[in-house]
């Protein structure tokens, strides 16, 4: 990333990160220095060009304990509804921090996508659902990755927060190519490379670098390129991280910014991805698992739901505090949803024939609510819109008309996304 200090310090760097994490993290509407600094800061970030934050609530959140409660009705469940900050917009009550912000968001609650399946249902919703034309198309972050601007800041510009294992997912890129794959930090951890032994001097590392490149190029010969090139390109990366370690140093959070986002895995990998947005990372993605909920659907819902609730009204009160809301989409989804029906396990099944995700952000209309369900939540009651027309949003975003834009591969050319979709305008502002 571009310093502005004649000497070029990073410890000026850091010590000026620290201090706008600070302000930025007291409440809003609090005067004083905080508010000199957010302009120039907000300038920053909009150097860094366009960005997205992509939370996958894996697994399927329902939508009736969360962006469409139907309290009092037949498959409505024991929560109530309560209002949000826009008049006659309501929220489950599992939610209340994100109700607040409800003039900052949109929702659509009419999203069909007829897919039930887990194996299916998540590359469906994550790769857009073109048209079958015989390839692998990729996932939207590294679409993204390959369609927008290049960021010169020396980081990978489709960046994975997950649980579990780490490491680099080149087949995130599908034809593209693995140097579109997703740098995935497991648990929110920097990948082991960036950590050189003290025993490796410059010297020692380039002689390395060099033995393995010759080695590399020796054994594609007659193989497919695309594992060599994951496992080059991982490489590659770590050497930039090298110099980026702060991002990942935990001591330089302000306990109020750990307090906000909450110690659970969700809460600490938002707080985590903010950190690489605010540097200038152009897609990152958190993934939380473990929201199938076939049985006790209820008592994990009120165990869940909480845990995306805070944080997500943290991250929405940063970006905006920061300058950075017009200027980074945030996307909050699933595969699909739950049935208004409950189950013989007081659990909710797969349903993606009516369901909710929120939007804020970058293009992004505030207070927008799209869309109906019927009054018992088990149908879509307007137009309902499938993963090509939420792609063809995302893209509209970005500056990027899908109906013009097209890859080439192998000298056939692609749609972007779904030629039968179209963006949804009631969303856009």
């Amino acid at each position: 990333m571009k310093r502005n200090f004649a000497c070029n310090s990073l410890e000026h760097d850091l010590s000026r990160r620290q201090m706008l994490g600070t302000l930025a993290g007291t409440a809003a509407g609090t005067l004083g220095m905080g508010a000199l600094l957010q302009p120039a800061l907000a300038e920053k970030i909009k150097s860094q060009g366009k960005q997205v934050l992509f939370i996958w609530l894996d697994g399927g959140i329902s939508q009736l304990e969360s962006w469409d409660p139907k309290p009092n009705t037949e498959f409505g469940g024991p929560f109530r509804a309560i209002p949000t900050s826009v008049p006659g917009v309501h929220f489950s009550e599992l939610v209340p921090e994100t109700a607040k912000r409800m003039d900052k968001l949109a929702v659509i609650r009419s999203m069909c996508t007829k897919d039930p399946n887990h194996s299916t249902g998540v590359p469906r919703m994550q790769r857009g659902d073109p048209q079958n034309r015989g390839v692998t198309y990729p996932f939207i972050g590294s679409a993204l990755a390959k369609l927008m601007p290049p960021v010169k800041n020396d980081l990978p510009p489709y960046m994975h927060i997950k649980p579990g294992r780490g490491g680099y997912m080149w087949k995130d890129a599908g034809f593209l190519g693995a140097k579109y794959g997703a740098l995935a930090l497991g648990d929110g951890k920097p990948p082991i490379h960036i950590h050189r032994p003290d025993s490796i001097n410059n010297a020692v590392e380039s002689a390395r670098g060099n033995l393995r490149r010759k080695i590399n190029n020796r054994f594609r010969q007659g193989r497919a390129d695309s594992e060599v090139d994951a496992y080059e390109y991982s490489y590659q990366v770590a050497e930039k991280l090298m110099n980026r370690k702060e991002l990942f140093d935990e001591s330089l959070l302000p306990p109020k910014d750990i307090e906000r986002y909450g110690t659970h895995p969700l809460g600490r990998h938002l707080l985590q991805a903010r950190r690489l947005l605010e540097a200038g990372v152009q897609f990152v993605k958190v993934t939380s698992y473990h929201w199938d909920t076939h049985g006790d659907n209820f008592n994990m819902h009120l165990n869940l739901v909480p845990q995306i609730d805070r944080p997500f009204a943290a991250m929405i009160d940063d970006l905006n505090d920061r300058g950075m809301l017009d200027n980074v989409l945030v996307v909050l989804m699933s595969e699909f949803g739950r049935t208004p029906k409950i189950n013989t396990r007081t659990g909710r099944d797969h349903w993606p024939e009516a369901w909710s995700m929120v939007l804020a952000g970058c293009g992004i209309q505030r207070g927008a609510v799209v869309g109906e369900t019927t009054s018992n939540g088990a149908w879509v009651d307007s137009q309902p819109y499938d993963i090509g027309h939420l792609f063809h949003t995302i893209f509209h975003t970005m500056g990027i008309d899908a109906k013009e834009t097209e890859y080439v591969n192998d000298d056939q050319p692609l749609p972007i996304a779904h030629d039968d979709c179209s963006k949804i305008a009631e969303v856009l502002s």
